[in-house]
């Protein structure tokens, strides 16, 4: 039974209740939209394996395998400009291919890299790589079952440098349920390990790589104590040249503080640095940038095509055939035409950015970073017609093959510094001047971050000496306390 106050409440909820309509505007993008931006934003592998995926999904799409014996030119600004990258079509299989004019330029697509004066760029696939190495020497080391599974929880915790970042307690961790084992154990293996080639792999840092790597040198190596001595207490002074105060600290004599540094600085501080699998990676360019008489053409890599088609097979099933299957056949016919249109969209607003990046940037490509000119997204956007964030997604991860080398996209935008006449001049500008200025900087006093900030105001660049300390740490370069000193050690050694 309610009372007065159950039912007081009762009541006043149900006076909360009530029915109400709400007009609110929502954006919603139609699948074609989403699908034209998700390409935009891909890079060329993941834009084969989405093509790959949805050749293998969708039956009415296949290859246009005739594409592959013709012309391949990019899409072309000027729709009258249909004329292929190649001079002629039979010569797409040699890949080589000529621009006439005034400083002629030959061109390989085999060896597009060499044409510029770079290294071919090929993937090494000739070594092992470093777990690989190692997971064959335990495999030789006469290890116990458990002892294996630790070895090789170790072996796959590194890092690309040959690091192990995980605690003991992690790789402990890592094994159980399967192996229930002590910290003791696990450090008893990796101490194994650490001695296995390359020597100091599996350490947590450069300081303990190198102790490990002393450790296993002879104990008749020539000042090897007093190596170690300096790796486990001074390597930081060391790293900071500070070779009077390193003296003063172990009291050691010149010649014997010069053995244990020469010790020291012969061994690897990066112990899977031979092993490096970044080595593998290179990048193909989607964007080709070249000169033709006056002009800075801008085409496409060949394969951002896929030369994909309908498959007439089952066009024609469509046509004659009802019920499920015709309405199956034809939700895939829809999804092959988008796709073919998305991606049609993708190379026409890739060779756009493209092309208003070059023409903004011409100057850089004569003359080198120091023409450099301010950019940014909005720039692009205003003058290609499209939004910021499709000039982001444009240059993300597409690379553009120049005369003067290959860069990303996203390295023709830079911020922007004031010039003493009211204009502006860039940050990968301001750069170079930077390094022209510290390469002829007298060696007995070099310039500090004032001096630099001085003289680039005498040419008319109005950079605080702030902005300039944040380009020269940017740049890799020292202060100029850290090159006077290696400036002085380099005289001494000479």
């Amino acid at each position: 039974m309610f009372t007065w106050a159950e039912n007081l409440v009762s009541d006043q909820k149900m006076a909360d209740l009530s029915l109400q309509l709400r007009l609110t505007q929502k954006l919603s993008l139609s699948p074609q939209l989403q699908q034209a931006i998700r390409l935009l934003q891909l890079n060329r592998i993941e834009l084969r394996e989405y093509i790959q995926d949805a050749l293998d999904s969708n039956p009415l799409l296949e290859r246009d395998e005739s594409d592959a014996t013709q012309d391949q030119d990019s899409v072309d600004l000027d729709p009258k400009a249909s004329e292929s990258v190649y001079d002629h079509p039979e010569e797409k299989d040699n890949a080589d291919w000529e621009v006439a004019g005034p400083g002629e330029e030959q061109w390989a697509e085999r060896s597009s890299f060499e044409s510029y004066g770079m290294e071919p760029q090929i993937a090494d696939t000739g070594t092992d790589s470093l777990q690989e190495h190692l997971l064959w020497q335990v495999n030789l080391s006469h290890f116990s079952p458990v002892d294996t599974g630790i070895a090789t929880a170790i072996v796959y915790g590194l890092d690309d440098d040959g690091f192990l970042p995980d605690s003991i307690q992690d790789i402990r961790a890592s094994l159980a349920p399967e192996l229930l084992v002590g910290e003791d154990e696990v450090l008893a293996v990796l101490h194994r390990v650490q001695r296995m080639e390359p020597v100091g792999v599996a350490t947590r840092d450069a300081a303990e790589c190198i102790l490990v790597q002393l450790s296993a040198l002879p104990a008749d190596t020539p000042a090897r104590e007093l190596a170690l001595r300096i790796a486990r207490d001074f390597l930081d002074l060391v790293a900071r040249h500070e070779y009077d105060k390193l003296k003063k600290n172990t009291r050691a004599d010149g010649e014997s503080l010069s053995q244990a540094l020469d010790l020291i600085q012969s061994l690897e501080p990066r112990p899977g640095a031979r092993y490096d699998n970044r080595h593998d990676e290179y990048l193909v360019p989607d964007i080709y940038v070249t000169r033709s008489h006056s002009e800075w053409r801008v085409t496409l890599n060949p394969e951002n095509e896929p030369g994909l088609r309908l498959n007439n097979y089952y066009v024609d099933l469509l046509r004659k055939s009802g019920g499920k299957d015709a309405k199956y056949l034809r939700g895939r016919l829809q999804e092959a035409r988008w796709l073919m249109s998305s991606l049609e969209m993708r190379n026409r607003t890739l060779l756009k950015v493209s092309q208003a990046i070059v023409d903004s940037q011409q100057d850089f490509l004569e003359q080198g970073d120091i023409a450099m000119k301010p950019l940014v997204l909005k720039d692009i956007a205003d003058s290609v017609g499209v939004h910021e964030s499709t000039v982001s997604r444009a240059t993300t991860r597409k690379y553009m093959l120049t005369p003067r080398g290959l860069y990303e996209l996203k390295y023709f935008f830079s911020s922007h510094v004031k010039t003493d006449r009211g204009g502006t001049i860039s940050a990968t500008s301001v750069k170079a001047y930077l390094q022209v200025l510290l390469l002829n900087e007298p060696q007995q006093s070099p310039l500090s971050d004032q001096d630099l900030s001085t003289l680039l105001h005498q040419t008319g660049i109005c950079a605080a000496r702030r902005t300039v300390a944040k380009y020269r740490e940017s740049l890799g370069i020292g202060s100029s306390n850290e090159r006077r000193r290696l400036y002085k050690q380099k005289s001494s050694r000479i």
